[in-house]
């Protein structure tokens, strides 16, 4: 492993070319696996709710615009790193500044939306759970969600030419100079910060829906939206109320830690390497993978406690895959 000067000069993201052989092979091999398995459940959810008229919901709406994002993550950027950790450290492709721009640009523009997205499917639970329906109907109408969908790709466009020394790998070799490394820094501070932020109203948002079902299991089950059968919380049959609630507040809170897990090591790596001193590059690469895990996770996340989209799953699988898949 390098130390903690040769990784503030090489990438900030899992491959270090100064690694052994061994350790890049894993690294491709961990690649590869998420690539594969985030591919394969991103395009099913999107298959499944442009297939499936009763998934075509505004929550799905927003899941499907994660997933999208999350495909630029596997499909895309994932493939190259898992193919980048087989070449030798003075291959040309390692070298080439705008072949790194264009995988940091895929990164960057992937991870923004998908994180933008997680924020919006909390908000339109939040307000379907918490709000009058004459008021969710008013916000969610059909224009104004393309028009959120829209928002976050054009703040990801925005953000992506802004923050080259975040998403950018530099070249270990050709250290970069002293000012890009302290704008490098700047740039990680202010990612921490909108990712602690967006988790902050993340959180508040399950957390009012956690509160609300916990206090008026009635109040939701009069709520006839589709919408419901995409939330977190056991379907039909529903158990006694009491256990209804315990499942529901389980499931939401299992959510969060998720989400957290993949998040916050990031965060506060960020935030150690800024205020205090870099942290080791293990602990920056694993931090940086938990981040990038999150686009393979993310369509279970959202799906695994819905009956619709199981239901619909098992009417598009082969018969014994579906039967497993229930």
């Amino acid at each position: 492993m390098p130390n903690a000067s040769s990784w503030s000069a090489s990438s900030p993201l899992l491959l270090l070319w100064e690694d052994s052989f061994g350790t890049r092979i894993f690294l491709s091999l961990l690649y590869a696996v998420l690539a594969i398995s985030g591919t394969l459940s991103n395009v099913m959810v999107i298959y499944l709710v442009f297939s499936f008229k009763k998934l075509q919901t505004t929550s799905n709406a927003f899941i499907v615009n994660g997933c999208a994002a999350d495909l630029s993550v596997c499909a895309l950027w994932m493939p190259q790193e898992a193919v980048l950790g087989l070449l030798p450290p003075n291959s040309s492709s390692l070298r080439s500044a705008e072949y790194r721009l264009l995988r940091g640009g895929l990164l960057g523009l992937g991870l923004t939306v998908s994180l933008a997205s997680h924020l919006l499917v909390a908000f339109n639970r939040y307000v379907l759970i918490t709000k009058l329906p004459s008021v969710y109907q008013a916000l969610y109408q059909r224009r104004h969600t393309g028009c959120m969908i829209g928002l976050s790709w054009a703040l990801a466009l925005l953000l992506v030419p802004l923050l080259p020394g975040l998403w950018t790998p530099g070249s270990a070799q050709q250290p970069p100079p002293r000012q890009t490394d302290g704008r490098s820094g700047y740039t990680a501070l202010l990612l921490a910060l909108a990712v602690l932020g967006q988790t902050a109203l993340l959180l508040h948002c399950y957390l009012g829906i956690v509160r609300r079902v916990r206090g008026s299991a009635k109040r939701v089950s009069v709520l006839n939206f589709h919408l419901l059968h995409q939330l977190p919380f056991p379907a039909a049959p529903p158990p006694p109320r009491r256990a209804q609630r315990r499942l529901s507040s389980v499931s939401v809170l299992l959510l969060c830690c998720v989400f957290l897990l993949g998040t916050q090591p990031l965060v506060w790596v960020s935030l150690l390497g800024f205020f205090l001193r870099p942290a080791p590059p293990a602990l920056q690469a694993a931090s940086w993978l938990l981040l990038c895990s999150l686009s393979a996770l993310n369509p279970l996340l959202y799906t695994w406690r819905s009956e619709e989209f199981r239901r619909a799953a098992r009417s598009v699988l082969p018969r014994g895959e579906g039967s497993a898949a229930a």
